[in-house]
């Protein structure tokens, strides 16, 4: 079984602290590595988090402020330095388009590798390749900014119990699963009897934003969601006016949309200690993490 965590790379907001990088969240799932917004630095987190960057194999910019893509052209240099082979897909609001080829032409290097461009100019479906499903919807931010819901699909899941009390094996087992029955002596099988639907697994990011209804349809019966919680409820107004989000806000959203994880991030450099984060939150929300940088959270199946 490959590996599900949610690594977080660095988790802080506009300005990097001592503890702090800017932030930066891969997650490894399916076999596959998704990074959000890589701020400044990223390149070196996958270092001290020992972690091979040719493990990203898809890449999503929320908005185009710092702190969210100045990671993005060292992280593809780098890529084309390793020589991957695979395509990288990249996601980002289609209003951005002039500042994504800025960060990936803004050095010179002999571009080898083969970047797939998913510009996002309207909420819904942007795209699915029978590994993932990811859907976009813009956030309240005063740019346009995206948020992400990536969906794995639903697979069938055999009882090898049952399978076996039916003499059902090899080929067979594929042609019940493409045709829903199969005759075995003088009855068919029906394809529910010997197994059942295993419904994917959902993430949400949501980022940067004043709380919208947007944020809740993205993350609705999500198994994560990793939400920005720039400030404490104290600083509500502040939040507020700089159109971010407070820990009990984020938890809101969470307990709305029916989440299983919520996972906080993009603290403001004027908090060292996220512990009352994390109790803020959770007095509405009890399952939530808080990040911290080269932290891992399980992305349990």
């Amino acid at each position: 079984m490959s590996t599900r965590e949610l690594v977080i790379l660095g988790c802080s907001s506009q300005q990097p602290t001592r503890f702090r990088n800017h932030g930066a969240y891969l997650l490894r799932w399916n076999e596959e590595g998704l990074l959000f917004d890589p701020g400044e630095g990223t390149q070196r987190q996958f270092i001290f988090a020992e972690i091979a960057p040719p493990t990203v194999t898809r890449m999503f910019i929320s908005h185009f402020h710092g702190d969210h893509c100045l990671g993005l052209g060292s992280m593809l240099m780098r890529l084309n330095l390793d020589k991957i082979t695979h395509p990288i897909h990249c996601y980002y609001p289609a209003s951005g388009k002039k500042f994504f080829d800025r960060l990936r032409y803004s050095c010179m290097y002999r571009e080898n590798i083969t970047v797939i461009e998913h510009p996002v100019k309207e909420e819904g479906l942007v795209h699915d390749d029978g590994k993932f499903r990811i859907e976009a919807a813009f956030l309240d931010h005063g740019v346009e900014n995206v948020g992400w819901r990536i969906s794995e699909p639903d697979t069938i899941k055999f009882d090898k119990e049952a399978l076996k009390r039916l003499g059902i094996e090899g080929p067979s087992v594929r042609l019940l699963e493409k045709e829903g029955k199969l005759l075995v002596g003088n009855r068919h099988v029906l394809l529910e009897e010997v197994s059942h639907l295993r419904v994917g697994d959902t993430f949400a990011y949501v980022i940067d934003t004043r709380p919208c209804r947007e944020a809740v349809q993205l993350a609705k019966g999500a198994k994560m969601l990793l939400c920005e919680s720039t400030y404490l409820d104290e600083e509500k107004e502040l939040a507020s006016e700089y159109m971010h989000m407070t820990a009990s806000q984020a938890a809101t959203i969470a307990a709305d949309a029916g989440a299983q994880i919520l996972v906080l991030t993009h603290f403001s450099a004027r908090y060292r200690d996220t512990e009352p984060f994390a109790k803020q939150a959770r007095a509405i929300f009890p399952h939530t993490f808080v990040a911290e940088d080269l932290k891992r959270i399980p992305f349990p199946r």
